[in-house]
């Protein structure tokens, strides 16, 4: 067993782990139906992950990265952004980490693990680069996280000023079942507004009636309370 897996453990909290499995959705028929939970507090993985990755290797990451526990798949997704984040220079060391990435798609399996392991590994390393596979995921992901993938990672591209895939992969997104897809959408749209307010009222009146009200509330929520409320109207009507 790998330090980090050790050392994860030695982190459970049974206090926990009843609140964190309800949040996460575990009962039957939800979202993250079936997974357990160690009760480790994202802080307290974060400092694992800080103290470890140096010494973690691609077989410990497999490792970790298949465990049944999802903290412990967390701690091999923050490892990997790490080990990505720390070799600029080392070009197939970072392909490495998002060829790593890609194919374990299987076991990021929640939104927290795609929000907080994406961005900053597939959205950076696809800042110079062709960006279809963000449109391959968000239009043909085998699963809602693979799709949540697509558009979460465009939060790189946004903080570099970088807007047009966001919009593109929101329109891609906007008629999904989802209402986790549907926060996202909303959430990123919102962020792109932040750095400029008159490309999103573009695309909120091309595409308002065909917009999930969960998209759209989330999209809008810095506008003035007098803005959103004529948004609001006009999408009831």
């Amino acid at each position: 067993m790998s330090e980090l897996y050790k050392e994860m453990l030695s982190h459970a909290d049974p206090t926990q782990v009843a609140g964190l499995s309800r949040f996460f959705k575990t009962g039957p028929g939800q979202y993250g139906e079936g997974d357990k939970f160690l009760g480790i507090k994202v802080p307290v993985t974060r400092g694992v992950v800080k103290s470890l990755w140096r010494q973690t290797s691609f077989e410990d990451l497999e490792e970790c990265v298949a465990s049944e526990y999802h903290e412990i798949r967390l701690a091999a997704l923050l490892a990997l952004v790490e080990i990505f984040s720390h070799v600029k220079k080392d070009e197939a060391l970072r392909k490495r980490c998002v060829d790593f990435y890609l194919s374990h798609t299987a076991y990021i399996n929640n939104w927290d693990l795609v929000d907080l392991s994406c961005y900053p590994l597939l959205g950076v390393w696809l800042l110079d680069k062709d960006r279809t596979l963000l449109y391959d995921l968000a239009r043909d992901g085998k699963t809602l996280w693979e799709q949540r993938i697509g558009i979460v990672s465009t939060m790189t591209f946004i903080r570099h000023g970088q807007l047009e895939d966001t919009f593109a992969i929101a329109r891609i997104l906007l008629r999904h079942p989802h209402d986790l897809i549907h926060k996202a959408v909303g959430w990123l749209l919102r962020e792109a507004g932040k750095r400029d307010k008159p490309s999103l009222e573009d695309f909120l009146r091309e595409n308002i009636q065909s917009m999930p009200r969960t998209t759209l509330r989330y999209a809008i929520e810095r506008f003035p309370e007098e803005e959103r409320a004529v948004y609001l109207r006009y999408r009831h009507n």
